[in-house]
C-alpha cells in the first residue's frame, strides 16, 4: 500500500503530525523526493530513506511511504492513502511575502532602490485603491487591493531592517500584538465592559494613559509641543480635510467638549466653516461624511457618464 504524505514548507522538518510518524516508521520503504527538507529529520530519526523522483508502482504487500516536495499536494495513485504531515497555522503564508520581499531588495534594482520617501506616495495611494475596491463591492479587487496595502508595511520594514537603528517586520507585529492586548482587558485582563461604547471609553483612557506615560519617560509631551496633553494628540492633518473633520469632531465629543463648538460660532461665514458644519450634521445623523460625500461623487460620476452618452447618441 502507498502512503504519500505531503508537509508545508513553513513548518520546521521533523514536525510532522502522529499519523505521519506512525505511516513513516511502520513502512518496508521511504521514498522522497530529491532535496527534501525531511531527509535529515528522517535520517535522525533513524529512519532509512532513499531519494526518488517519484513512487513508482510499489508491491501490493509492501507499505511504502512517498514524500513528494514541501508543498505540492499531488493526487495520490488510486488506492493510495493521503497523509498530511504538517500544515500552516493561519498567516504562515505571510513568511512568503517576507521572504519574495527579501530577494527583491537583493536581485531587483528597482527594488533596491527605494527609499521610505519615494514609497511614500505609495502609503497614500494604496489605501485609497483599496477603498474605492471595497465600495465597488467586487471582493475579488478587494483581496487584491489589500495585497497591495501589506505590501506597503512589509517593504518598509525591510528598509528600516537594513539601519543600524532599525527595526524589523517582526518589531513590527510585535508593536501591534502588544497594543492590541493593552488595549483590550476586557478580552486579555479581567476588566468586564457592558458593551462597544464601554470599550471606546476605556480604549481612550488607556491610550491618553500611554501619553502621558510616554511625556514621563521622555520629558517631552506626547503632542510634540510645549503644552499639556489633549484629546486631539496623533490625529494625522495629512488625511483628506472632511476625514479630519470628521476625526477632530469624534475625538473631542469623546473627551466631554461642549457639541456646540463644532458650529464654530464667531468664525465667520466663511465656505470652510459651513463645511465643518455639514461634518458635525452628518456626526449627528450617525453617518459618515467621507464616505457620504464619496458615495455623491460616484453618483455624479454616474450622471455624467450617462450625459454623455445621451450626447453622443444625439450626434
Amino acid at each position: 500500500m502507498l502512503t504519500v504524505v505531503v508537509t508545508s514548507p513553513r513548518v520546521a522538518p521533523g514536525l510532522l503530525s502522529f499519523e505521519a510518524w506512525q505511516a513513516l516508521r511502520s513502512a518496508s520503504a521511504v521514498l522522497a523526493a530529491p532535496g527534501h527538507p525531511q531527509l535529515p529529520a528522517l535520517q535522525a530519526a533513524g529512519i532509512a530513506c532513499r531519494v526518488a523522483e517519484g513512487p513508482g508502482t510499489p508491491p501490493a504487500d509492501e507499505a511504502v511511504v512517498w514524500l513528494p516536495p514541501p508543498g505540492a499536494e499531488p493526487a495520490p495513485p488510486p488506492g493510495a492513502r493521503l497523509v498530511r504531515g504538517s500544515a500552516d497555522l493561519p498567516g504562515a503564508h505571510l513568511l512568503d511575502l517576507v521572504a519574495v520581499m527579501d530577494r527583491l531588495r537583493a536581485e531587483c534594482p528597482w527594488d533596491a532602490g527605494q527609499t521610505h520617501r519615494s514609497l511614500a506616495p505609495h502609503l497614500l495611494e494604496e489605501p485609497y485603491e483599496a477603498l474605492e475596491a471595497l465600495e465597488s463591492g467586487d471582493q475579488r479587487a478587494f483581496r487584491e487591493e489589500l495585497g497591495d496595502v501589506l505590501l506597503q508595511v512589509v517593504f518598509h520594514a525591510r528598509i528600516a531592517a537594513e539601519r543600524p537603528d532599525g527595526y524589523t517586520i517582526d518589531d513590527v507585529a510585535d508593536g501591534i500584538v502588544s497594543k492590541l492586548v493593552r488595549r483590550h482587558p476586557h478580552v486579555f485582563g479581567d476588566v468586564t465592559v457592558s458593551g462597544a461604547d464601554e470599550v471606546k471609553r476605556n480604549w481612550d483612557a488607556i491610550k491618553a494613559e500611554e501619553r502621558r506615560s510616554l511625556a514621563e519617560r521622555t520629558g517631552v509631551p506626547a503632542s510634540g509641543e510645549p503644552a499639556p496633553p489633549s484629546a486631539l494628540d496623533g490625529v494625522p492633518f495629512g488625511q483628506p480635510a472632511l476625514a479630519l473633520a470628521a476625526q477632530l469632531q469624534r475625538r473631542a465629543a469623546r473627551a466631554g467638549a461642549p457639541e456646540d463648538l463644532a458650529r464654530l460660532d464667531g468664525e465667520g461665514a466663511d465656505i470652510g466653516g459651513e463645511l465643518f458644519r455639514l461634518v458635525a450634521r452628518a456626526r449627528a445623523a450617525g453617518v459618515d461624511p467621507e464616505l457620504e460625500l464619496r458615495a455623491a461623487a460616484r453618483r455624479y460620476r454616474d450622471l455624467v457618464r450617462a450625459w454623455e452618452r445621451s450626447q453622443a447618441g444625439d450626434r
